[in-house]
């Protein structure tokens, strides 16, 4: 993004998958890096420890908005020129009219409210010209919905889509880069041991998209190529 070296970023939702090896690239690329998680130790924290100082970590539950306003406090001047926000929890392949009210409250509240809640209670320390990210996934195009599965995830994903989207038409003349990012299907937790890519391979063209995005106006939906997901 910015040519200086002391590109500062904060991710939420970094203690494993996609969120671990984001933060461990942007900080071998030099970034500062704060990274939150609900739970210290473990391999956020390995990561940390052998950083140099690049990567430092702060707890967090992010459906709190409490622990959301608590944090902003903790950072309280820092400038950062990248705000990710990644966070996504799937409760299997249902159809939606088999689909628990609570299973369909707590997915949508996770992979949906949750996310634009971080944004509006930390985009304060964004710098001018700074980016706004979300990890999103191909599974929330609504055009592109044309296989069975995975109902309840797909409209999780699309919900976050469009909020994301009020919310970059709100906050239109903020001056911050807006990104939807969609990863590919990679092989983690979340997307499984069969899934077609390798975090340490994808996440580093996710970075490539983020840094050349850095001061464009508006929201895109992007994949990790820079190439435009339909809505």
């Amino acid at each position: 993004m910015s040519a200086t070296p002391d590109r500062r970023a904060l991710v939420v939702g970094a203690s494993r998958g996609l969120g671990l090896v984001l933060v461990d690239e942007l900080a071998r690329r030099g970034w500062q890096v704060i990274a939150t998680t609900r739970r210290p130790g473990g391999e956020l924290q390995e990561a940390a420890d052998a950083s140099n100082g690049l990567l430092t970590i702060e707890s967090l539950e992010m459906t709190s908005t409490e622990q959301l306003t608590a944090l902003a406090e903790r950072l309280a001047g820092t400038r950062l020129e990248l705000l990710f926000v990644n966070a996504a929890i799937d409760r299997g392949d249902l159809p939606i009219d088999q689909v628990p009210t609570e299973m369909f409250t707590e997915v949508m509240t996770t992979n949906a409210l949750s996310p634009l809640r971080a944004v509006e209670a930390l985009r304060g320390l964004v710098a001018p010209g700074g980016t706004v990210a979300i990890m999103s996934s191909e599974q929330g195009s609504v055009s592109r919905n044309t296989e069975d599965g995975y109902e309840l995830y797909k409209a999780s994903k699309a919900a976050l889509n469009q909020l994301m989207r009020s919310y970059a038409t709100r906050r239109g003349d903020d001056g911050h880069t807006k990104l939807l990012i969609d990863p590919g299907h990679n092989r983690t937790e979340l997307g499984g041991p069969d899934a077609p890519l390798d975090p340490r391979e994808s996440i580093p063209a996710v970075v490539d998209v983020l840094e050349a995005q850095a001061g464009a106006p508006g929201l895109r939906f992007l994949d990790r190529h820079g190439n435009t997901v339909p809505w």
